[in-house]
């Protein structure tokens, strides 16, 4: 089988989402190497991305030829027959051929904490931000912790726990702003450094540990972007330890990642390159673990929040690469352009999901009004 065959499959099947190979428009994609199709039909996204990084083809907007094929569905449209062998031959081509990276990189929150200063802003907040009454980045990662804290009712003196705690941003705003005290844990060597730092003569400590470790009770407990990466299996875990660490009459909230489909797996090329072993929930999952442990009071979705805070990460990344590039390669650079485009158009797509969730011990006995403070 040629490359020619592979290639006009594949543009059978772009052609459902309206992209074209080298076409014209912005979310068309420009193929520089024909071994690109057969590959892809050997490694799916894995070989996707892998050769994008590799330089074997480009795309002016990623974000918009992304959401086009996440809504699209394109694996809906494989032929059972025709296309496993495609995909048959394209992996017979493959054996002595190209050379998948082996590396998985270091681990994803000890790169440099230049390269996550730069991207994120100045709270270094890597999850969804707010847009509502917000211009900027940093005023919607500030709106999102406000809206936080008007959600778990804060009031000075809470004692409260960080849940993966990132670089410290969050625990750092309410502490200052708010009055809670508490404790934040990460298990990251680097976040805990500079969550230590940052949080220094606040009335927070600051540890490097398993939040399955803590055993204290709390007023209020918050996980922002965390749960993706406690796995399926262990949700109800989470949810039993939360539950066992909050004070009567308190509220947790879960910001998270999710999809509409239970039985989505991690993509191959995110799990080898950025997020190792992570898991994004469905509701079901994450109702199927709460059930008889929480009660839950809120359920609040807004991705198109998240497509426009990958997009300010990019453009922040691509701004600040030429004081960058020393420390790290183009293969590198092309790696995260990949993926906060790509994370941009799967929110753009409403594939992927943003949540914040409020849970109760046992109900809020004066009731929850959550249209209050959105």
């Amino acid at each position: 089988m040629t490359f020619r065959r592979f290639r006009k499959r594949w543009e059978a099947l772009l052609a459902i989402a309206d992209v074209r190979v080298d076409g014209d428009r912005g979310w068309d994609i420009q193929v520089h190497n024909e071994e690109f199709f057969p590959r892809v039909f050997a490694h799916g996204s894995l070989g996707f991305g892998e050769s994008y990084m590799e330089g074997w083809w480009d795309c002016e907007q990623i974000d918009e030829m992304a959401c086009r094929v996440a809504r699209a569905e394109l694996y809906r449209h494989f032929r059972p027959l025709s296309d496993v062998f495609y995909l048959l031959s394209a992996r017979l081509l493959t054996l002595g051929g190209w050379r998948r990276a082996n590396e998985s990189g270091e681990r994803h929150y000890e790169l440099g904490r230049d390269l996550f200063r730069a991207m994120l802003g100045k709270r270094m907040m890597y999850s969804c931000a707010y847009w509502k009454n917000a211009e900027t980045l940093d005023e919607a990662q500030d709106r999102k912790l406000d809206l936080i804290a008007r959600k778990l009712q804060f009031e000075p003196g809470m004692r409260v726990l960080d849940i993966g705690c990132g670089w410290g941003g969050a625990i750092h705003y309410f502490a200052e702003k708010y009055g809670v005290s508490g404790v934040a844990v990460t298990p990251s060597p680097n976040q805990y450094e500079a969550a230590r730092d940052l949080c220094a003569g606040l009335p927070v400590e600051i540890r490097q540990q398993d939040y399955r470790e803590v055993d204290e009770r709390f007023d209020r407990i918050y996980s922002i972007d965390m749960i993706g990466h406690v796995g399926r299996k262990h949700y109800k875990t989470y949810m039993k330890h939360v539950r066992r660490c909050l004070a009567p009459g308190g509220l947790s909230l879960v910001q998270t990642i999710g999809t509409n489909s239970r039985a989505v797996n991690t993509d191959p090329w995110v799990d080898r390159y950025i997020f190792p072993d992570s898991d994004i929930p469905s509701a079901k999952q994450l109702m199927e673990a709460a059930q008889d442990v929480l009660l839950m009071e809120d359920w609040h979705s807004f991705p198109q929040d998240y497509d426009r805070t990958f997009m300010c990460w990019y453009d922040n990344l691509a701004a600040a690469w030429e004081g960058l590039h020393g420390r790290y390669d183009e293969r590198f650079f092309r790696m995260w352009r990949y993926f906060l485009l790509c994370a941009a158009g799967g929110f753009r797509s409403r594939v992927n999901q943003i949540w914040q969730i409020v849970f109760s011990a046992n109900g809020v006995r004066e009731g929850y009004s959550p249209a209050d403070v959105r």
